[in-house]
């Protein structure tokens, strides 16, 4: 029997963080999306914290538009926050979510704001 979307995803993200691994100098972008919002967090694994977090429900995310452009904005702003938090470097996280659509638009606009991975 064919495995369900969600025992798919966590199949994947499972595989993926065998090898994804955040740390307090190069922390983990977690990205996770619902068919309504988009959320993304910057995890340090040693500690078992987030240093720093955005979604698209936050008050000072302008959430007007597609769900794409929201995207790009959730992006800008989580680079911004983490460069203001002194990190450059992150590890990139994409939960068990297929790399296209709302996770490559947040993943682009956080490149394009300077974030590196």
């Amino acid at each position: 029997m064919a495995l369900s979307k969600l025992e798919r995803r966590v199949r994947i993200k499972h595989r993926i963080r065998k090898i994804v691994f955040g740390t307090a100098t190069k922390p983990r972008l977690s990205i996770f999306r619902s068919n309504k919002e988009i959320y993304a967090q910057l995890v340090d694994d040693n500690n078992g914290t987030t240093l720093v977090s955005v979604s698209s429900r936050d008050k000072d995310i302008e959430a007007t538009g597609s769900k794409i452009e929201v995207s790009k904005i959730v992006g800008k702003a989580i680079a911004e926050k983490a460069s203001k938090a002194g990190i450059e470097a992150v590890a990139f996280d994409r939960n068990g979510f297929l790399y296209h659509g709302r996770v490559k638009a947040l993943a682009d606009a956080a490149r394009e704001a300077g974030l590196k991975f």
